[in-house]
């Protein structure tokens, strides 16, 4: 089962082959991306990869987190699942904020 691991304080250089090839030596890389901003491209300072297997991405923690990386001790966790960014705790509702409730407009 793949694992997906959170990579943070980037370079902003790294791209996402760097990623690669830096974890796969702690094992089978299925994916690596650098979150880049998505107007300018450029990065973002984090980044995801996604080993083969629980026991690669707990070695790849060991291995790589706060460790050097061109100048900057990256830091390597478990990747945390995305919270929906819309939750029922909200408190806009759909009025629009309305400034001019209850007066005519005319």
């Amino acid at each position: 089962m793949p694992s997906k691991l959170y990579v943070g304080n980037l370079p902003y250089s790294v791209s996402d082959r760097d990623l690669e090839e830096l974890f796969s030596q702690a094992g089978q890389v299925e994916s690596a991306t650098v979150i880049t901003d998505k107007f300018s491209g450029q990065s973002k300072g984090f980044g995801f990869v996604e080993m083969a297997s629980a026991e690669e991405a707990a070695k790849a923690i060991q291995q790589f987190n706060d460790t050097d990386l061109r100048g900057r001790n990256i830091k390597v966790n478990e990747a945390k699942p995305r919270e929906s960014s819309f939750s029922g705790n909200n408190r806009r509702s759909g009025n629009g904020g309305g400034g001019n409730r209850g007066r005519n407009r005319w």
